[in-house]
């Protein structure tokens, strides 16, 4: 065990959003490291008892980042570090619930950061994002000094506005605040659904027969990141002193083209319903996604160890393993995306 994974033993961990995809992963990580005690914190708005890890020292608290009750319930475990994944995810759900967003995203991670200043936590890691803090204008591949004010959802804004007032909390409260960029993250632990991410809702549609609703142009890419690595990129995000203050990229570090992911897909689960034109999403300007990972392996030693094909056959095998599941739990309208709908109607 290297010394940034044994950091985390008999430690007391607060993981907020600690049932989603990402959430699980890292809770079941930290658990089998040796923790303490892992506290997830999940409205369950995303989240399904199913999915959660069922191991001894994990402790489960329902309820919403916004409720103070809650906070006060988790904060009284004492926990020493707090990984605050919570959010209202994501794009399109909040340009239908932007109120909702500006809530949770906001309010909601103003109170964690209010918490873990006044129990003087000793870091508060915070899953931003690189797919909203750069805008679409930005140069190839992302880096992290550069940043727009031109963005597309409420989702890429609130997730700025947690950075800002991270930042604000560490300039004035020295609160050891460290931002995390994630990019296109995908694995096993994530049910598809009408608000869910491309990967798991492709793999769906798939299993189900339905051709695959293509929205992008034949270059459209993005730097697909398998969540094993987000876990350890996070993991470090706790532990190295140089992360606190600093924003980093925590990504695949290569470009893969859409189109490209959806053939593989098809291939993976056998299906013969091919690709179809979808319409384009009005907020979805960025042609192009790759970052930079240069900052966080110089700060932190990450690297993606995750190769993109071998993580999508593992998330494929995780599918079919839960397909009961995962098929009662998918949250899309009638079933199936507007998108799917369309193409069966036809």
């Amino acid at each position: 065990m290297e010394q940034y994974q044994a950091h985390y033993k008999d430690k007391v961990i607060l993981v907020t959003g600690g049932g989603g995809a990402i959430g699980t992963n890292l809770v079941r990580t930290l658990a089998t490291l040796g923790a303490k005690k892992v506290i997830i914190l999940d409205d369950f708005s995303a989240a399904y008892d199913w999915n959660i890890p069922n191991l001894p020292n994990v402790m489960l608290v329902k309820g919403s980042i916004t409720d103070e009750i809650v906070l006060k319930r988790c904060f009284n475990e004492r926990p020493e570090i707090v990984f605050h994944l919570a959010a209202f995810f994501a794009n399109q759900n909040s340009v239908d619930y932007p109120q909702k967003d500006l809530e949770v995203n906001g309010l909601g991670t103003l109170l964690i950061l209010q918490y873990c200043q006044m129990a003087n936590i000793g870091r508060l890691v915070y899953a931003s994002s690189g797919c909203s803090i750069y805008g679409s204008a930005a140069p190839l591949p992302l880096k992290e000094d550069f940043v727009s004010l031109h963005l597309t959802t409420p989702y890429q804004i609130t997730k700025m506005l947690g950075e800002l007032y991270g930042n604000f909390f560490h300039h004035h409260f020295g609160l050891p605040v460290v931002k995390a960029r994630f990019f296109n993250s995908f694995g096993p632990g994530e049910v598809p659904g009408q608000y869910r991410n491309v990967i798991p809702n492709f793999i769906y549609y798939a299993l189900k027969g339905i051709p695959l609703p293509f929205t992008g142009t034949p270059e459209a890419s993005r730097d697909f990141t398998y969540v094993d690595d987000l876990v350890d990129g996070l993991l470090r995000c706790g532990y190295f002193e140089q992360a606190i203050g600093a924003e980093m990229n925590l990504a695949g570090g290569r470009e893969t083209k859409i189109l490209d992911m959806a053939n593989k897909v098809l291939e993976l689960t056998g299906s013969k319903a091919g690709i179809i034109e979808a319409p384009q999403r009005v907020w979805d300007t960025k042609k192009r996604l790759l970052a930079s990972i240069d900052k966080a392996r110089d700060l932190i030693g990450y690297e993606p160890k995750g190769v993109f094909d071998e993580g999508l056959q593992t998330t494929v095998e995780w599918f079919q393993e839960n397909w009961d599941a995962i098929q009662r739990d998918a949250e899309f309208p009638r079933g199936m995306s507007s998108a799917a709908q369309g193409v069966v109607s036809k």
